[in-house]
């Protein structure tokens, strides 16, 4: 990833159109990001604490947990730091690297979720052979296997990128480094680049997309074939909340990458959505239906108090 630039650095200019509005913003994205990460970390300790969760389905749901923390980390600390009135410069380093791991985790979570939705599929479709169809060792080869084929994806991405020379302006029309905005400042013809980018990044999502909507055709299928009223209620609720995050995953991916014609200020705002909102209602989604997630987490929230009720005590 060397290159013979004599950009040694970028300046990250934020979100278009929004000039004098750094200290509301700061506030806004700091509390989405607070938000986002206790959301998620209350999720990991209620599965890992409770074993009724030790499931497939709780497994890959702690993985899109630990990524939801790690996905909003990529560019959310920067943004801020620069929000509060400090520098907005990123090295050339440091921007390949968030341009790397933004689509290294955005890449695992997409996987992530044609996983799970295959999860849910052998759950409801083949309920007795599940516990041997999805056992410890399928799950952590299916785990392991959207990382490696996110780190992929994401290590072509970035050196399609970064092999462009940067002689120009170092001045990103945004507040991280993404493909789409540094192309831009490439002093080389980029439409080849676009065009594979393009197709890569398309293409990627649409294949997943297209797995999970087989998975989800066959469980609905299956669904309709429940005769218990009861039954059937239960198998949609279990559905609906992967159904919804997908659907807030995939909503940024197309309107950000899919369009002809890209425009800054609605890129920007989508992608803020799709780096801190999304992953902070996950774990409500998750929970709010979900009466054995909800139990755990009473007991881990209990656990806490007491905890904090213990070291206070013993500070008096």
């Amino acid at each position: 990833m060397r290159n013979a630039s004599v950009v040694t650095e970028f300046i990250l200019l934020g979100i278009p159109h929004t000039k004098d509005l750094e200290t509301m913003l700061f506030v806004l994205f700091l509390s989405f990001y607070i938000f986002t990460l206790v959301g998620n970390l209350l999720i990991l300790l209620a599965i890992v604490s409770s074993t009724q969760l030790h499931t497939p389905m709780y497994f890959f749901l702690c993985k899109l947990s630990v990524c939801d923390i790690f996905f909003p980390s990529v560019s959310s600390p920067k943004m801020l730091f620069y929000l509060s009135g400090n520098s907005r410069t990123i090295s050339y380093a440091g921007c390949a690297s968030q341009l790397f791991f933004y689509h290294f985790l955005g890449c695992t979570e997409c996987f992530l979720y044609t996983v799970m939705a295959y999860d849910r599929f052998v759950a409801i479709c083949y309920p007795l052979r599940y516990t041997i169809i999805m056992s410890h060792r399928v799950c952590a080869i299916l785990a392991l296997g959207t990382s490696v084929f996110g780190c992929i994806q994401a290590t072509f991405l970035t050196t399609l990128t970064f092999q462009l020379p940067y002689c120009g302006s170092n001045e990103v029309d945004y507040f991280f480094c993404d493909i789409p905005v540094m192309l831009k400042l490439a002093c080389a013809d980029t439409s080849t680049m676009e065009m594979v980018g393009f197709i890569s990044v398309g293409l990627m999502p649409l294949s997943c997309f297209l797995l999970i909507l087989t998975s989800y055709s066959l469980i609905v299928h299956s669904i309709l074939q429940i005769r218990s009223v009861e039954g059937r209620r239960r198998a949609f609720s279990t559905c609906s909340a992967h159904l919804t995050a997908i659907l807030l995953f995939y909503m940024p991916v197309v309107l950000i990458y899919l369009r002809p014609t890209p425009s800054p200020w609605l890129d920007a705002t989508v992608q803020v959505m799709n780096n801190l909102v999304t992953c902070m209602l996950n774990p409500l989604i998750y929970s709010l239906r979900n009466k054995e997630v909800k139990s755990s987490l009473r007991k881990v929230l209990h656990q806490l108090v007491f905890l904090c009720e213990q070291l206070q005590r013993e500070k008096e």
